[in-house]
């Protein structure tokens, strides 16, 4: 048996391990105490055998799965014994040039910077080409040292893998992640539309048939994420994106919106549990608060502090909560589609917090903005008590049967034409997006004096980070569209 100091001991010895030269051991009577530095160093490497080989039956299981939708389309295109065999050998050479692929190491130099499109609490995304490739895609970048220090660890887990795993059409698809010593970077489809924060901004309101649309199509991004055991937990506008043809994909999986300070207990536990009387009794008209909440929301959006506009009061409560907290959301912004604010904005993330908690007396749809009494009720249905919410009990099968969704065809919403027409003039578009005038094109790397994500453990919390997606590796053709310098070719 080999020793986590690399020696040998014979089975049932007693010899746990052996400590470095130069450390601390204790010897008690139930043999050898092994020092916390053997200690730290068995654990690293159980870690990364359990990581490596749970990778390795990932790998085993996705191969799989791929050669079993390529039977399954070669069945469905009615091709001959022999038209099947040639497809399979150029399936199979595919396999052997992505595992020949994965064993490259991809570094930030294989992309050039183009673009500024999004900034965060924790990092930034840059619209990036791949140099030999010239595919285009977003790439977000977020800081080990922020991670470390806010406490993100988790978080950036979670996207990694949820992005890793998720592959179909209603989920921004990620083709890889990587780390140097100084950031973290998540390499993503770009979608030219933009946001649905900033389709809000621009049409103040929307028609109860285009917010049924779009309602509908996030409630089958909720249910993707929650098919594979996820709670988005920070479900907005600023995390539904839109694609070229103007249909919905949901991204940012609890990072680099700046919303991560606002769950904290700490943030909260000076506020007064009190609920002012103005909440109720002297209301701000609606053009008024719909000037604020505009003039305001873009800073937001960007900021450390955030907004708790969206977010489930039993998640601030921090009394258990489940992915009911997700349909919570989705009827916030329903609510903000059709009156043009969120239900409970105001001047401040602490007072929005109490009338989120207060949301039976502060949840008031204002009489100047009429709509239906079915969308009030489906909204009332979404922002209510966790356990008679809609989609609490049955999800996305629940919601279908609520009447303001009557008409839908859910199976094949995404072919049909959205409502709102998407202008993108070129696959490295940005219009739709911020500009960052001061931004700076190069990628930040390690500061004068800073040591990789500042901490001991930063190698163990941040390993197995790689990622690489096999259609990204296997499609190595440059796109027909693609662009050298950020300018069309």
């Amino acid at each position: 048996m080999a020793t986590a100091a690399g020696s040998t001991a014979p089975p049932n010895s007693g010899m746990e391990g052996v400590a470095p030269v130069g450390s601390m051991m204790t010897t008690t009577t139930g043999g050898v105490v092994l020092s916390q530095h053997t200690r730290d160093k068995a654990n690293k490497t159980r870690f990364a055998l359990e990581s490596y080989y749970s990778q390795c039956l990932l790998q085993h299981s996705e191969r799989e799965n791929r050669n079993k939708k390529l039977e399954e389309v070669m069945a469905a295109e009615g091709l001959t014994e022999e038209q099947k065999e040639a497809k399979r050998k150029q399936h199979s050479a595919k396999e052997t040039e992505f595992l020949r692929l994965k064993r490259t190491r991809l570094v930030v130099d294989d992309f050039e910077s183009l673009k500024v499109i999004g900034r965060g609490a924790f990092g930034e995304v840059r619209l990036t080409q791949k140099k030999d490739t010239g595919h285009v895609y977003a790439m977000k970048i977020l800081r080990k040292s922020d991670m470390l220090e806010k406490e993100q660890v988790a978080h950036v887990r979670a996207e990694r893998d949820i992005l890793s795993e998720a592959d179909c059409e209603w989920v921004v698809k990620m083709y890889y992640s990587f780390q140097d010593p100084a950031n973290l970077y998540l390499v993503m489809e770009f979608l030219p539309g933009g946001d649905m924060m900033t389709l809000l901004i621009k049409k103040d309101t929307l028609s109860e048939e285009i917010t049924q649309f779009y309602i509908a199509e996030a409630a089958l991004a909720i249910q993707t994420i929650h098919n594979l055991n996820f709670i988005h937990r920070d479900i907005k506008p600023d995390n539904l994106l839109l694609d070229a043809k103007g249909h919905i994909k949901l991204s940012d999986f609890g990072l680099c919106t700046g919303m991560k300070k606002a769950h904290r207990t700490e943030f909260y536990r000076d506020l007064s549990q009190g609920l002012p009387s103005d909440f109720i009794s002297k209301p701000f008209e609606s053009k008024r608060k719909a000037e604020t909440w505009k003039r305001n929301r873009r800073a937001l959006a960007y900021s450390t502090v955030g907004t708790p506009d969206y977010i489930a009061p039993e998640v601030f409560q921090q009394t258990g909560y489940s992915k009911s907290c997700d349909w919570w959301s989705l009827g916030v912004i329903m609510f903000e589609m059709l009156i043009g604010y969120p239900p409970f904005c105001s001047e401040t993330p602490q007072e929005t917090y109490q009338k989120v908690i207060n949301w039976k007396q502060t949840l008031i749809f204002p009489p100047e903005m009429p709509i239906s009494a079915e969308a009030k009720a489906t909204v009332k249905r979404f922002c209510c008590d966790a356990d008679r919410r809609l989609g609490h009990n049955g999800g996305l099968e629940e919601i279908k049967q609520n009447p303001f969704f009557r008409g839908v065809d859910w199976a094949h919403i995404r072919e049909r034409p959205a409502p709102i027409r998407i202008e993108v003039r070129s696959i490295d578009d940005t219009s739709n997006f911020d500009d960052f005038p001061d931004a700076d094109l190069k990628i930040p790397g390690l500061k004068p004096g800073e040591t990789e994500g500042e901490g001991q453990n930063s190698a163990l919390v941040f390993m197995n980070y790689t990622f690489k997606r096999f259609e990204g590796l296997t499609q190595r053709g440059r796109h027909p569209n693609a662009v050298v310098g950020g300018q069309s070719t």
